[in-house]
């Protein structure tokens, strides 16, 4: 009966098949118009960003430019000033700046004499200058009263039949009140920047000054002709209302940037045109201020035939891969047909393969070392793996059927039952991180408890993970520590800078004050209190700058045993007078560790003095140096039974100016200086501190500092 079923089947699926990649052919269409859209605009953007960068560069090309001729032209004024000016003498220093700028674009250089009326024009290769009277033209340039020794004056671009030109004026100092001219082609000066640029494969570059006159166009009947009026004049039909827009509004006023406009011609092509544009401005002169705007543009019709190219080649793989996937999906119906019967074989396969993965599995758990236990809904274990109740201390049939109570702390009990509950009620995983005291340390976990289904669907118990995360968190508090110094220190630099300064000041007077001052004297006793004190703002200041202040250091090794014998040496006679037994127990055979003798030592008187100040009335003080195996590093550890420090005050110690010790006892430097010179040789420094509130637990406090050995650097 089923057989008879099958070829029925068989048709209604392929038939469902080719339906639904129909549909999704239909949907794919559609995205892929979308995604075409979006592409090409994507790739006008890219493209005009493109054309903006050639017109940046291109502005400082012809900025660069211009410099250097205003440049070549004070160094010319300044060859010609002294005496009166000579023409037959100086014909050879005009001539050679001639052929310095002559492919600039610049044709002659003339001298004017305005008292006389008066201008010696040189011509490139000329041996004679010309001496011509043009007061009229004379009257068109600036006094040369009024400018400034080596300032340069520009003139307005002036259009001629000839071409368009610029004049470049510089004073001449001395006797000989006058001025040195370049006249300027405009189009031979603009002609090597513009006149090849190109902006894919048609586009091109043109510019205008800040009249709107066009310098430079690839259509020679626009060029010194006003940009508004040639346009309508061109294409009457077409509207330049955003062009005209684009120079008015922005290229004129100096903007830069990117947008569109329609356009009547294009290298031979007529008719409305869409292009893209791309402008910058250019800085020509300063005296009288001066812009020009140059402008990249290139057709839009160039990027459409290219993505629409791309576009065509995507849906026609497109549709291939789904006429593909069509015949493929219709073959392997009939192959699923086919591959029925073999099934039913594999099902006892499968059957027994399960049981011995259930048995790899059940190795798994129990060889894994994480937290892995079953919870009913009442709160009992129902199945624990040996890592579990080794770390509890039994076996795990000693634990099942027991509540979390019996393992747990009553608080962190009452918290899982609760997740059990909610994970029963919701049927979704749950993530809880909690704190399980050890002896002495304390562990932090991150357990994950997950519902386990029965039959019906119901959540009948569920299944906890849990992984030790106590080293991460440890990280993660150093590492927030470490990022809250770096940024007290900064600030610490910056106001200790702010502070040495009139601090030095008050320093140098009181100095002149105490010297002038009667020995034994009121006065001279009270301006050393001051100086005592100032000094004693210095010493914090020099500690705030020591913590962060960077710079290269050469890297130096010390012995740590050596250090910390002299620290016990300055320091045996006042443990002695506070009764404080010490007990040294330095390891022999460490390799020199990374630092200097002196900040090493520093870091260690800091926290013997630490300790002593937590010892008032007596007490045991233990320095111990060893090699940790793991890491290669040497580690000192120095261990009190002093009041010990509060879990709240912690998180503190190592800030600037914050100290447990009575008022006129400490600054508040010492740890955090120490904390800098550690972190700098690649060290780390860590406390653990108990006070008398601590339950089951001895009071003291524990510094541990671990530097890198020159061994395991190697």
């Amino acid at each position: 009966m089923v057989e008879g079923k099958t070829p029925g089947m068989n048709r209604r699926a392929v038939f469902l098949v080719i339906a639904a990649s129909v549909v999704f052919l239909a949907l794919g269409g559609l995205l892929g118009l979308w995604s075409a859209r979006r592409t090409q605009n994507q790739v006008m953007d890219e493209f005009n960003q493109g054309q903006f960068l050639m017109a940046h560069h291109t502005a400082e090309l012809i900025e660069r430019e211009m410099s250097f001729l205003s440049e070549e032209l004070r160094l010319l004024a300044g060859d010609l000033s002294g005496g009166g000016f000579e023409p037959e003498v100086e014909q050879k220093r005009i001539q050679r700046s001639l052929s310095r700028t002559l492919e600039r674009g610049v044709w002659d250089v003339e001298v004017v004499d305005p008292r006389e009326g008066r201008t010696y024009l040189f011509m490139p290769y000329r041996h004679w200058p010309v001496e011509e009277k043009q007061e009229d033209r004379i009257k068109n340039l600036p006094a040369p009263d009024r400018l400034a020794e080596g300032q340069v004056w520009v003139s307005r671009p002036q259009v001629k039949p000839s071409g368009i030109s610029l004049i470049l004026a510089c004073r001449l100092s001395g006797s000989f009140q006058g001025l040195v001219l370049f006249n300027l082609n405009v189009s031979r000066f603009l002609s090597p920047f513009l006149k090849d640029l190109r902006s894919g494969k048609t586009g091109y570059a043109w510019l205008i000054d800040e009249s709107g006159t066009f310098l430079f166009h690839p259509k020679a009947d626009f060029v010194g002709h006003n940009a508004f009026v040639a346009r309508d004049e061109r294409d009457p039909l077409i509207s330049h209302s955003k062009i005209n827009f684009i120079q008015k509004e922005r290229m004129l006023k100096g903007d830069e940037g990117t947008s569109w406009y329609y356009s009547g011609w294009h290298h031979g092509i007529t008719g409305q045109l869409k292009k893209l544009i791309a402008f910058h401005p250019i800085t020509v002169s300063d005296n009288p201020p001066q812009r020009w705007s140059v402008a990249v543009v290139a057709p839009i019709s160039e990027i459409e035939e290219a993505v629409s190219r791309g576009n065509l080649r995507h849906f026609l793989s497109q549709g291939f891969i789904f006429v593909v996937v069509v015949a493929a999906a219709t073959t392997i119906l009939f192959l699923l047909v086919r591959w029925s019967r073999r099934l039913e074989e594999q099902v006892q396969e499968k059957t027994e393969q399960y049981k011995r993965s259930e048995e790899r599995y059940r190795s798994l758990v129990e060889s894994a070392e994480d937290f892995i236990f079953t919870i009913d809904l009442e709160g009992r274990f129902q199945s624990m793996n040996s890592f579990t109740a080794s770390f509890f201390g039994g076996r795990p049939e000693d634990f099942l059927g027991q509540p979390l109570i019996s393992l747990f702390p009553e608080k962190v009990a009452e918290e899982q039952h609760r997740l059990v509950k909610l994970v029963a009620e919701s049927g979704k995983s749950v993530r809880y991180e909690f704190e399980l005291p050890t002896g002495e340390r304390k562990t932090w976990l991150s357990a994950n408890f997950m519902p386990l289904k029965g039959r019906g669907g119901e959540v009948n118990l569920v299944l906890c993970i849990a992984r030790d995360i106590t080293e991460n968190r440890r990280l993660e508090g150093q590492l927030i520590n470490a990022e809250k110094l770096a940024s007290i220190g900064t600030l610490a630099a910056g106001v200790a800078h702010e502070i040495n300064n009139p601090l030095g000041v008050i320093l140098g007077f009181c100095d002149l004050l105490v010297r002038k001052a009667d020995e034994g004297s009121q006065e001279h006793e009270d301006l050393k209190a001051i100086e005592r004190q100032g000094l004693h703002c210095k010493q914090v200041v020099e500690n705030l700058l020591s913590f962060a202040r960077l710079g290269e250091r050469k890297t130096e090794y010390s012995d740590l045993n050596s250090c910390l014998e002299e620290i016990i040496k300055v320091v045996g006679h006042t443990l002695e007078m506070n009764q404080i037994e010490l007990s040294l127990e330095l390891a022999r055979h460490i390799p020199p560790v990374r630092g200097d003798s002196r900040q090493l030592q520093q870091v260690f008187l800091n926290l013997v003095n630490n300790a002593l100040g937590a010892m008032k009335g007596g007490g045991r003080l233990t320095v111990r140096t060893f090699l940790e195996r793991s890491t290669g590093k040497g580690v000192v550890q120095v261990i009190d039974d002093g009041l010990g420090i509060k879990e709240a005050d912690l998180d503190h110690i190592y800030e600037p100016f914050f100290t447990t010790k009575p008022e006129g006892e400490g600054t508040g430097l010492g740890l955090f200086v120490s904390y800098g010179i550690i972190a700098r040789h690649g060290g780390s420094i860590d406390c653990l501190s108990r006070t008398a509130d601590s339950p089951g637990q001895p009071r003291g406090t524990t510094f541990t500092v671990k530097l890198p050995t020159r061994r395991r650097e190697r």
